[in-house]
């Protein structure tokens, strides 16, 4: 079987930095390969919802643990000036020692842009920002030259990147819009994030990501596929059917369907079984978000019983 990469989402609404921190380095000792953040700048329900700011967070991240990797589910590419977030990630990353997995899409909450003095665009201009900011990104992580950028949505002068990130960051894409998203993924990204809400359509993403590579040129192969998911484990049937009926009811479709036909949901050993149906479309890469109020106990459970048959 192929290599298969857990991450987990570390607690970030209504917690403290102590909170997110203590489960953060809890991650990493029970094995999981990378760490993911929200990048919102309110809380998705509400601007009076407490949300620690992510790479802010994921710089703290780098400097408390020492392997995983960290990454956003994911940066809007116009939220903040392109040219500055570059260099924040290269800085990220310098800190981590390169481990930072900077992931990008278009945004949709418009409070996070206007509020904060950016353009919230029209859905195609967005999408152009993402394309650009991408493309900005990689040139300032790697030529030494100063960076100029003409684009139509991103401008940048003479832009110096010093100190390098310490690797060339890997960069994720995330989004199921098959038309433009989907596109931009086939020829930018290294690594292609389903949306929660799109997991039940997994098997048909994938054959439209990699229709899209064979059309730009690319091979299919080149990027990782992954899958963000909520985890509702339990160790027994007798609980697994209350705790779904509540992840339900609690997540809406948000999340996707607890009870849908790739969920993982149920007893440990059901789980196991949920990630080979991913891993047999392609799907090598999982965002956990758990489901508890304290996270750190379904991912020990997740960590003992279901890992190890992945390792």
């Amino acid at each position: 079987m192929a290599k298969v990469h857990f991450g987990v989402s570390v607690p970030q609404i209504k917690r403290t930095w102590e909170e997110s921190r203590s489960a953060a380095t809890e991650f990493e000792s029970l094995g999981f390969d990378s760490l993911w953040v929200n990048d919102h700048l309110y809380g998705p329900q509400s601007p009076a919802i407490p949300m620690l700011e992510a790479w802010s967070m994921i710089a703290a991240l780098a400097a408390v643990t020492e392997r995983v990797e960290i990454g956003t589910l994911v940066t809007p590419a116009g939220m903040r000036n392109p040219a500055h977030l570059g260099k924040v990630i290269a800085t990220v990353d310098h800190i981590a020692g390169g481990r930072v997995i900077p992931g990008l899409g278009a945004g949709w909450m418009a409070r996070e842009f206007t509020d904060f003095g950016m353009p919230f665009l029209s859905t195609g201009e967005r999408l152009g920002q993402l394309r650009e900011t991408v493309r900005l990104l990689k040139r300032m992580w790697t030529e030494d030259e100063p960076v100029t950028f003409e684009g139509k949505y991103v401008r940048a002068e003479h832009v110096v990147t010093l100190p390098k990130p310490a690797r060339v960051p890997p960069v994720l894409i995330g989004g199921a819009g098959e038309q433009v998203t989907m596109k931009i993924a086939a020829r930018e990204a290294d690594i292609w994030n389903n949306l929660a809400g799109h997991q039940e359509n997994l098997a048909h993403k994938v054959g439209v990501l990699r229709e899209h590579c064979r059309t730009v040129g690319r091979d299919p192969d080149e990027i990782t596929i992954s899958q963000q998911c909520l985890v509702t484990l339990a160790p027994d049937e007798a609980t697994a059917g209350p705790m779904t009926e509540t992840a339900k009811r609690i997540f809406g479709g948000h999340m996707g369907d607890p009870t849908g036909p790739l969920a993982l949901t149920g007893t440990p050993e059901r789980v196991c079984m949920q990630i080979e149906k991913h891993v047999d479309l392609g799907c090598t890469m999982f965002m956990i978000e758990f489901f508890g109020r304290d996270t750190r106990e379904p991912a020990r459970l997740f960590a003992e019983k279901v890992m190890p048959h992945f390792r």
